[in-house]
Parts: C-alpha cells; structure tokens; sequence
C-alpha cells in the first residue's frame, strides 16, 4: 500500500520500487524512438512517433514490462542512479518532475486517483507507429531540439 504523497515526503532516491514504479503515468512517451543528429552547437535531438515494437499504443503500457530489458536489449533502464541523465524525458514526466523539484501535474493518476484522466489530456503522443513499420525515422520527426549546453 502507498503512502498518501509519498513523492512529496521523499526524494527519488529514499522511495522503495512500488513508489517509483507507481510514478510513472502510462503516456509511453520514454518508448518512442530519438535519435540525434549534428555535433557541438549545432547538436539536435530529434523526438519522432514510431514506438518500440512493444508498447501498446493505445494503453501507453509495455506489453512486455516484466521481461522488457530480456526482449529488448535497447529498452531505456531508468532508475534511481541515473534519472539525473534523462533530461529528454517529457516535460510532464514524473521522473523528471521530481527530479527536478516540481510538482505533479493535476491529471498524474497519483494525484488525482484516475488512470484514465491522462487520456483526456492529449499527452500521448498522436498516431504513434511501431518501429517494425516505420521507413525512414526521419519522415516521422514531431519535433526537435537544440542539445546544445545540456
């Protein structure tokens, strides 16, 4: 059983694993493919919809979250020690949010007790695409950024 706001009483790295397992609000966004391209200032990251091959697109959920590093020897490992690296991590992200000392957003499941509300938020990313069915990454580009100075 969770502690009511845990994540406001405990950094990231004081919360056990159902805490920080229970952080993460489902938008699938870590499973979509990125890929960087240039060097120095003129670095770009560039956030694409084509998804691993295992994430459900629908449910933002993994559909092999339990064997996933096994599966997919790519899968993104974020954990305590190394949180502080995904700084590409979405904006909304719980992981990044904490990290760095924000709040949760109202919509987060452990905020507001519904899993569904994320849905009606429009975080997801939109006509997402698995990886076994994209062509070039390129023609599926949502947006880029400057990695400059990171």
């Amino acid at each position: 059983m969770l502690e009511k706001e845990f994540w406001k009483k405990k950094s990231l790295l004081e919360m056990n694993n159902e805490e920080w397992e229970s952080l993460c609000d489902g938008c699938g966004n870590c499973c979509f493919r990125k890929f960087i391209d240039g060097r120095g200032i003129n670095e770009r990251l560039y956030y694409t919809r084509i998804s691993c091959n295992h994430l459900d697109l629908r449910s933002g959920k993994c559909t092999c979250y339990g064997e996933r590093f096994k599966v997919n020897p790519e899968c993104i490992h974020l954990t305590k020690k190394n949180v502080n690296e995904f700084d590409w991590l979405p904006e909304t992200c719980a992981y990044r949010l904490l990290w760095e000392k924000k709040p949760l957003p109202e919509w987060h499941p452990l905020v507001c007790g519904n899993e569904t509300l994320i849905e009606e938020c429009e975080v997801r990313i939109k006509n997402g695409i698995h990886e076994s069915e994209a062509g070039d990454w390129e023609d599926y580009v949502t947006s880029v950024e400057f990695t400059h100075g990171r």
